[in-house]
């Protein structure tokens, strides 16, 4: 059997008169207020048609920077190292250059990213930045997973990135510092420098991947002068 209906009206709460009872009055009273709303000015944008433009300081997906038609990136694995979610997955390859070494296959699993940053805070060239691409859609797992050609991006497009980063970490104590380029050396994120300085006739900046590397245990060593005091005691019991 259906329930008993119960009254729940509160002592003193007002009575609708015979309009508010049809509804339909304060129906068209709502969409009237709705409708003269519309002519207010608006303040949000009509996506997809705009879309919003991050500032500098924004961490959208992760990308590479393509300097010359190649990588910046010098594979040292940092990147995949300081990420906490493992979505950075590299392998490198040797290169006759003054990098030595590029990655000959870089992905990053964008399911996985949290765009916490911390693999361009590593990065020691500046070769993987947060770029402002915000709106990411995948179809399957299979898309999320972006390759080295999907993350290849020219360094003219991340300039604004790179400016920023230029401002944001090479300040000390509150001040700009404006470091020297011949303090740096080691840094190939200004290949276009180290190509002058090789044609200045700084010829080993292009063999440097065919220097010998000898093992510090080959040959006769000094390991420094004769331990003096009483021979070291056995742990091994006789």
């Amino acid at each position: 059997m259906p329930g008993t209906p119960e009254n729940t009206k509160k002592d003193g709460e007002r009575d609708l008169n015979f309009w508010e009872r049809l509804y339909f009055p304060e129906l068209f009273k709502g969409l009237g207020f709705s409708f003269n709303k519309m002519s207010d000015p608006t303040y949000t944008f009509e996506y997809p048609e705009e879309q919003w433009y991050p500032p500098d300081s924004y961490r959208g997906r992760p990308v590479l920077v393509e300097e010359d038609g190649r990588p910046r990136c010098v594979s040292c694995n940092l990147c995949a190292r300081a990420c906490p979610p493992l979505a950075i997955n590299m392998q490198s390859k040797e290169v006759d250059n003054v990098k030595e070494r590029e990655p000959e296959m870089f992905e990053i699993n964008m399911l996985r990213c949290i765009y916490c940053g911390f693999c361009e805070e590593v990065c020691p060239e500046e070769a993987i930045v947060m770029s402002k691409e915000y709106d990411l859609t995948f179809q399957s797992r299979d898309e999320a997973v972006f390759d080295l050609a999907d993350l290849l991006q020219p360094k003219e497009q991340l300039q604004d990135r790179l400016e920023y980063l230029d401002q944001y970490k090479n300040k000390q104590f509150g001040q700009q510092w404006d470091f020297r380029k011949e303090n740096n050396l080691h840094s190939v994120k200004d290949q276009h420098f180290l190509d002058w300085l090789a044609e200045e006739g700084m010829d080993a900046l292009d063999t440097t991947h065919e220097r010998p590397d000898p093992m510090a245990t080959e040959g006769d060593q000094d390991w420094g002068s004769d331990r003096q005091g009483a021979p070291p005691k056995s742990h091994a019991a006789k």
